[in-house]
């Protein structure tokens, strides 16, 4: 296959223009993504257009990414019902110098043949005059042509409307896709399906200035079947910092994909062949229960994100989740696993003397009802506590129970977790 039938099969084109799929099929194109620093970390929607960068480096293209330091002091209407705030230069360049740092593990920036290459548009907004801009860029727009724009349109039509600096957004991309065209020799964009008409834009730049084809392309916004923006519910937005999404809560967003999902995102977000993916069909249909499916794809994008190691870690703490051994686990480390389940704080003194008999803890956590209740759980092999099954109605808690000498892990049955929080 080529790129095009490679990116095709994957179901990442969700339209391109004309002619962009036999241009490069016999030529190679520089390409450029843009990402605009507006927080400090890149998310999974920015993952998205930079792996489709890495699958057209591994095809021999050569790939640009330009960091928004420019326009990221305007803000991008694209797919927003609402004015940006408005970030300080100092906040932009922050942001900036976190997300170089993210996309090392995606892209080849030392390849002898088609480096990929980071580039600033600040470098050339900042320094052209409004006159320069107006002559350079406005004059080769109608307002007429701005507004048709689904992205203006859809703005004017809503009560707050459109200032003057996002309408403006169209021509300071425009002008970076001329700029990159001059400097590097680009010829294609990418971006998400929100960034159609920025791109167009840039491309009825370049052929009414230099009388030349460049092309567009654009990617599905990343949804699920339903319809929801991935990574906009439960965990919130899923970000590659692991600062700011673990190693772990990012391993459990993947896992936790829905099966109508999941081939979809083996396709997006892995390097397995088509083989390989179709092989999970089967699975899901017939062993739905053993989310092979997910398994691997959590597998395979975590270690791409934060490394093998942090892989492990992650995988060590689902085991956990689902009944596994804590010993070796630190307090933060389970905090962060069960931060869901419902938790108490107990004093320490008192929990390890008058409420010591576990019978006792559990009628005290509203774990069980009764201390009978407790007994028989015990009994029928189903309570545990740290995940250690208990067999003896007479067990006490003692000191050495306390993981870091402040967390206990009560559980009833197969998943019905208490978190117990000591305090002095």
């Amino acid at each position: 296959m080529n790129i095009f039938e490679e990116l095709k099969w994957r179901d990442l084109i969700y339209d391109s223009t004309e002619g962009l799929e036999e241009a490069i099929a016999s030529d190679i194109f520089t390409i450029y993504v843009g990402i605009d620093p507006t927080a400090s970390s890149l998310h999974v929607g920015h993952l998205l257009p930079v792996l489709v960068l890495s699958r057209l480096q591994k095809f021999g293209h050569k790939p640009i990414v330009v960091a928004g330091g420019g326009t990221g002091l305007i803000g991008d209407p694209s797919g927003k019902n609402e004015e940006r705030p408005l970030l300080t230069e100092e906040i932009v360049q922050l942001n900036l110098a976190s997300i170089k740092k993210q996309l090392s593990p995606f892209l080849d920036f030392n390849s002898k043949t088609n480096p990929a290459t980071i580039v600033n548009n600040a470098d050339w907004l900042a320094k052209i005059g409004m006159l320069d801009f107006l002559r350079t860029v406005g004059k080769y727009f109608t307002v007429n042509y701005m507004l048709a724009k689904e992205s203006v349109k859809r703005r004017i039509d809503l009560d707050e409307g459109i200032s003057f600096t996002e309408f403006s957004y169209m021509l300071a991309q425009s002008y970076d896709y001329l700029v990159l065209y001059e400097q590097f020799g680009c010829k294609l964009q990418i971006g998400g399906s929100d960034q159609w008409g920025n791109i167009t834009a840039g491309i009825d730049l370049i052929r009414k200035k230099k009388n030349d084809r460049v092309f567009g392309m654009v990617l599905p916004l990343l949804t699920t079947t339903s319809g929801v923006k991935f990574g906009k519910t439960g965990l919130g937005t899923i970000w590659l910092s692991p600062e700011l999404t673990s190693p772990f809560k990012f391993y459990q967003c993947w896992i936790n994909v829905e099966d109508v999902d999941v081939i979809k995102y083996l396709k997006f977000f892995t390097f397995l062949n088509a083989d390989e993916i179709n092989s999970y069909q089967e699975s899901i249909e017939k062993y739905p229960e053993k989310r092979e499916a997910q398994k691997r794809l959590a597998k395979e994008i975590t270690a791409l994100v934060h490394g093998p190691e942090a892989l492990e870690k992650a995988e060590k703490a689902t085991d956990v989740l689902f009944g596994g051994n804590i010993r070796g686990l630190k307090a933060n480390e389970i905090l962060e696993i069960f931060v869901d389940v419902p938790s108490i704080e107990v004093n320490k003194e008192k929990l390890l003397n008058e409420l010591s008999l576990l019978v006792d803890f559990c009628v005290y956590s509203g774990a069980t009802a009764s201390k009978n209740e407790a007994r028989r759980l015990i009994r029928n092999r189903g309570l545990y506590l740290n995940n250690n099954r208990i067999d003896d109605e007479y067990y006490r808690i003692t000191s050495t129970d306390l993981v870091e000498g402040c967390l206990l892990v009560l559980r009833k049955g197969t998943r019905e977790y208490r978190l117990v929080k000591t305090v002095n």
